[in-house]
């Protein structure tokens, strides 16, 4: 266990049922009910929902979540749509877009995975310019000496451009254009901080220009901190967005080493700046960041993207909710157990129930193709507040209605209440 420093010798520090001593810490257990609250609320689920969604409110939802994962499967949406979705409700997707890539204050980087961050995090994340050891991109450099040098050239020329705009893009070798020279030159560019996303449009090709014509020069110009300094920094921020987790939950957030984030996050410990709990049922020891709320009850009720904080550590999820999720996309279709591209539905403070999603735009129709409810849960209730949050999803992509397919032990009941 380790030692909790607050205060003068013998001094107790509360918070909330906690209660810690200098020298030793006096924990009391959270139970995992507790720990979910603590996780929900740290994402935002305890926060009203807004009258109208504007600007004020993404900023407040992204400095919530700090990272906002993207993913170029449309299925149902854009991947990155729907965190927005579950904590403020119905909202224009365009205005989030804008906001997102053309305002300055954001900057997507392989911050978890491809992922929006505020563009406030660059010093931190800045170190990972000069870890880029892309043996693909090596590859082109010695049989293609100097090209990756012209397309810089040709960018800062030209201005914000796509692998396809390239002059000489490469020839594309599979799917999602493959990794034909022009693409490998982007993405090593990119990763080497020397270009920036500038914009991701409708079809959600990535524009790439001068890190100068797309972030502030005040972002530009602050200084970069050394690595050790930046990971202690994100480890601390990933803490808060969990509120509560294992070591191994904070380091996953900004895809921290654990050999690196171990002493790191001992040394936050040791500075009071997270502190050591133990959470029932957990195998570890869980680190609860002193700022996170412990809300008495969460009155959630949202479909959750499985690039959603909330789930895309799998183990965390399992810990937290008892819900173990895998994403089958590239699982063959009679393997599948569950479906496609599966949303997690949370009601209260757990995940109560999953389905299998599909919109089709050209008939208008939201197709929940499979549902299943989780066990233990009420299958009413969890049906009509399933079906209300449905008929909202399919409003906001601008869909007609919904329709559910006969598959899983929750559809006919859902289909009742449809």
């Amino acid at each position: 266990m380790i030692k909790l420093r607050y205060g003068e010798p013998g001094a107790i520090m509360r918070h909330g049922s906690f209660e810690f001593r200098r020298g030793c810490a006096t924990l009391r257990m959270v139970d995992q009910t507790g720990a979910r609250r603590i996780a929900l609320a740290a994402q935002g689920f305890c926060d009203r929902r807004p009258r109208a969604v504007t600007v004020r409110q993404f900023r407040r939802a992204l400095a919530r979540m700090a990272i906002l994962q993207l993913d170029s499967v449309n299925v149902v949406c854009r991947s990155h749509f729907l965190p927005m979705l579950a904590r403020l409700g119905p909202y224009d997707q365009e205005s989030l877009d804008r906001w997102l890539w053309e305002s300055g204050e954001n900057m997507e980087f392989l911050s978890h995975e491809a992922s929006i961050t505020s563009a406030e995090l660059l010093p931190l994340l800045a170190h990972r310019f000069d870890s880029c050891r892309w043996r693909r991109a090596a590859e082109v450099r010695e049989q293609h000496p100097g090209y990756i040098e012209s397309v810089l050239a040709e960018i800062g020329e030209r201005g914000a451009l796509s692998v396809s705009d390239l002059s000489e893009p490469g020839e594309r070798n599979g799917p999602w254009w493959g990794s034909p020279k022009g693409k490998v030159a982007l993405v090593s560019l990119h990763s080497e901080g020397l270009l920036a996303v500038a914009n991701r449009p409708a079809n959600f090709k990535t524009h790439f220009d001068l890190p100068e014509r797309v972030l502030p020069e005040r972002v530009l110009s602050l200084p970069r901190l050394p690595k050790d300094e930046a990971e202690r920094e994100l480890l601390l921020i990933g803490a808060k967005a969990l509120g509560i987790g294992t070591a191994t939950d904070i380091a996953d957030y900004f895809r921290i080493k654990m050999p690196a984030a171990r002493p790191l996050l001992g040394e936050l410990v040791e500075d009071g700046l997270l502190r050591e709990v133990d959470v029932s049922g957990w195998d570890q020891p869980a680190l609860l960041h002193p700022g996170a709320k412990r809300p008495r009850q969460v009155s959630a009720r949202a479909l959750l993207s499985p690039f959603d904080p909330v789930v895309w550590f799998r183990p965390r999820a399992e810990r937290l909710f008892n819900f173990r999720y895998r994403i089958e996309i590239y699982v063959p279709e009679a393997k599948r157990v569950h479906g496609y591209y599966v949303l997690p539905f949370l009601l209260g403070d757990q995940l109560v129930a999953r389905v299998d999603l599909k919109a089709d735009r050209a008939a208008g129709v939201l197709c929940v193709r499979a549902a299943f409810l989780e066990p233990g849960h009420d299958r009413s209730p969890v049906a009509e507040n399933l079906a209300i949050t449905l008929v909202e999803l399919a409003e906001f992509l601008g869909l007609d209605r919904v329709a559910c397919d006969n598959k899983g032990d929750l559809a006919a009941t859902l289909q009742s209440c449809l």
